[in-house]
């Protein structure tokens, strides 16, 4: 109720965008998890040309993020917006009725495309739509993301046991309501031009140095959620012996998250500065891998159900941990990225921001997974969560480090709570 009641609070565009992040991720979690089974089972494709075609996805939308940030702040977020779920819309249809491999890639491509597009320019839009109440609609994002996140693979698994193209189909069709929705009823909002040249802009974003630092202090913010997606899941099936663990996980991370994450970015609104409680969610993010460590000392199948619940316990802590330091740092990070720049270049700012964190996400799951497995072949299985601590810790120095130096933009002033 409490989220219900705080959405209503924010004008339409900002409700219309909350939704659609859910329907956005609700789209693509119950597509592409499964599309490198439906690629390489039902398609016939080898490993090989599976990893091209999702490695290209991946490219295009990692890749592109500046294209879509600077293009929001020149062309407008709305429309931005609009063509982003458009073309995800025309991927994922693709990806339903094409099984050769030029339109395969060619769905990878517009998909990808589309998160370049609509990613920054939704994160643009949000922060200049909400004013003084940024954080609040970060972490309602957050929510409505995380949500969208769990149904997603849920109703992804019910309709795989149609066929994918039902799934596909589902997707595209999701992306094609939220593209109409947005048209309808996404407001316009006028262009302020930036004075130069679409290059020129790209250069002063690069050249400011505190917030460059501050995007790769944030490198263990993305490492470390990823982990919700490998780290985690594979030490709730080896702890219990059951594949279905890892749902588990999520299932309690996003009723966790909707209980708690607009009390936790109220309280913390109202006392100490920002880079503080930045600083103390990434700690406790990367402190969240200590308690999984007890995964190592398992030795052979659990011992019935109940052995099998207590083993699960350690990891289900670090995975509550992780989530809670999610809620603590993310939307002060959100908040803080456009006041780095001029407002005419939010999305730019933003679209670099999402290029380093999809290169580290990157690096990081390829550290995280030697470690795992460097960890399996000599004996050492705390090793990928020490390696996750570390990275915490780090970013966690970091940020506090840019706060001593006075680095970081200057704090707003806070808004008297309301009745």
């Amino acid at each position: 109720m409490n989220t219900w009641r705080e959405m209503r609070g924010f004008p339409l565009a900002i409700r219309l965008l909350l939704v659609n992040q859910l329907g956005v991720n609700t789209g693509f979690y119950l597509l592409v998890p499964y599309l490198a089974l439906h690629l390489s089972d039902d398609l016939g494709l080898s490993a090989a040309v599976v990893g091209i075609v999702l490695g290209v996805r991946n490219l295009s939308q990692q890749g592109l993020f500046l294209i879509g940030g600077s293009a929001s702040d020149r062309l407008g977020a709305r429309g931005v917006i609009i063509a982003g779920c458009a073309l995800r819309t025309v991927g994922f249809g693709l990806f339903a009725l094409g099984d050769g491999l030029p339109v395969l890639l060619a769905a990878s491509v517009l998909s990808g495309l589309a998160g370049a597009l609509f990613n920054p320019a939704v994160r643009a839009y949000l922060a200049l739509e909400a004013g003084e109440r940024k954080a609040e609609a970060f972490a309602l994002f957050n929510v409505f993301a995380t949500t969208g996140a769990l149904i997603g693979p849920l109703l992804g698994s019910a309709l795989l046991l149609v066929d994918f193209r039902t799934s596909a189909l589902t997707a595209a069709g999701i992306f094609a309501v939220l593209t109409v929705a947005q048209a309808l009823v996404l407001p316009a909002r006028k262009v302020e031009s930036s004075g130069n040249s679409v290059v020129a802009d790209w250069r002063e974003v690069v050249a400011n140095r505190g917030f460059v630092a501050f995007a790769l202090a944030m490198v263990g913010l993305f490492t470390m959620e990823n982990q919700l997606y490998l780290l985690l899941p594979d030490g709730a099936r080896r702890a219990t012996g059951w594949d279905g663990a890892a749902g588990i996980v999520f299932l309690v991370g996003t009723l966790t998250n909707l209980a708690l994450q607009l009390r936790v970015t109220r309280a913390l609104k109202r006392r100490g500065s920002r880079a503080r409680w930045i600083s103390i969610g990434l700690a406790l993010m990367g402190l969240s891998f200590l308690p999984p460590m007890a995964v190592g000392l398992y030795d052979g199948a659990p011992d019935g159900l109940t052995d099998a619940a207590l083993r699960a316990l350690p990891v289900l802590a670090g995975a509550l941990l992780l989530y809670l330091g999610v809620m603590i740092a993310q939307p002060f990070v959100m908040e803080l990225i456009p006041g780095f720049g001029r407002p005419e270049l939010t999305g730019t700012y933003f679209g670099l921001f999402y290029v380093v964190s999809g290169i580290a996400a990157a690096v990081g799951n390829t550290v995280v997974g030697w470690a795992m497995d460097t960890g399996a072949h000599t004996g050492l299985p705390w090793l990928p969560w020490l390696c996750c601590l570390s990275f915490g810790l780090a970013s966690a120095g970091g940020v506090a480090w840019l706060h001593r130096r006075h680095v970081l933009p200057a704090q707003p002033e806070p808004v008297p709570a309301t009745a």
